[in-house]
């Protein structure tokens, strides 16, 4: 069955972010196998929708994250400077954050980066209400590109923080460039304090991105509603299954979207085929041990300092210093 879904009127893209979503997602989907890069997630309702998955009970990465986090903050804010800017890249909620700005009183200001704007302003504004005494300075931002730093952090120490295992959804070269980056943005004598999920039980990943009650499909469905949106596409969510699988030899998740149907989707005037059972690559959550962790941090010019990890070996927080 070939399924011609109602075409919707284009959009012409109306700033640089769009113009960069839009070229992306046209290359992506024009790419065999197609491909969508997981930063596009995160609109307000997908920022929303991840938030919502960060408490399910199979999704063990924030909660255990935030026990190590809350665990060793007194031994983490030990090695902070004074006066020193906290830049969080990809920052989404604050709930990490903060425990390192309560346990740190010598933190200055509070740079968080992130791509969807109007979830970051929310955020900025709960935090500055609920820790008045830290500057916060919001930067909306893709923290893979260069941007500013605003002027309270330029002439102070920097700790960069990057938290939830956002690196291991890149694939290693851009791993790698993204460290790199993060080293070029902190300067000289920056610490970074970077979190990593764990290599573990198959079962148990495999639970994390396939919970019971749906929200990671609705998460993964909703990039498709935000490209129809956006950009004048035509997807139809209902016409597209959420599954996510483990490739053991390359220790990642992956997830997709399943064409159910034949069908042609267009996007900005442009038309693309699925065949029924082809597949939409919107993600993967690569996994670490220790030992390949260090090795990358150390390719990007890092040398690891510390490693703090849960009891289960489940998840791991990595404080770098630069080589």
């Amino acid at each position: 069955m070939n399924v011609q879904v109602r075409n919707a009127p284009s959009t012409a893209p109306r700033d640089e972010a769009t113009e960069q979503f839009a070229a992306d997602v046209l290359a992506g989907l024009a790419q065999q196998p197609k491909v969508l890069l997981p930063k596009y997630f995160y609109d307000a309702a997908g920022s929303q929708l991840f938030e919502e998955i960060t408490v399910l009970p199979e999704y063990y990465p924030t909660r255990t994250e935030l026990g190590i986090l809350d665990s060793n903050a007194k031994a983490i804010a030990a090695l902070i400077p004074k006066d020193a800017a906290l830049i969080e890249f990809g920052a989404g909620s604050a709930l990490k954050a903060k425990i390192l700005l309560n346990a740190a009183p010598q933190i200055a200001c509070y740079i968080p980066v992130d791509i969807s704007a109007e979830f970051l302003a929310e955020e900025a504004s709960r935090l500055t209400r609920d820790i008045p005494r830290v500057g916060v300075h919001p930067v909306a931002a893709d923290f893979t590109q260069t941007f500013d730093l605003p002027a309270a952090a330029r002439h102070r120490p920097r700790v960069g923080f990057f938290p939830g295992s956002t690196i291991g959804n890149f694939e290693p070269p851009a791993a790698k460039a993204v460290l790199r980056h993060a080293r070029e943005i902190l300067g000289p004598d920056a610490l970074f304090i970077v979190g990593a999920d764990r290599v573990k039980n198959e079962d148990t990943l495999r639970a994390a991105y396939n919970d019971a009650a749906g929200v990671t499909a609705r998460f993964n469905l909703n990039l498709l509603v935000r490209i129809n949106r956006e950009l004048g596409g035509d997807f139809d969510p209902g016409a597209f299954r959420h599954f996510a699988s483990y490739h053991r030899k390359l220790a990642r998740i992956e997830m997709h979207l399943e064409s159910r149907v034949r069908q042609t989707v267009r996007v900005l005037g442009e038309t693309f085929e699925f065949a029924a059972g082809e597949t939409l690559h919107t993600e993967s959550s690569h996994k670490f041990t220790i030992e390949s962790f260090t090795a990358m941090a150390a390719e990007a010019g890092w040398a690891t300092a510390q490693v703090l990890s849960d009891g289960n070996d489940h998840f791991s927080v990595y404080v770098l210093r630069q080589d």
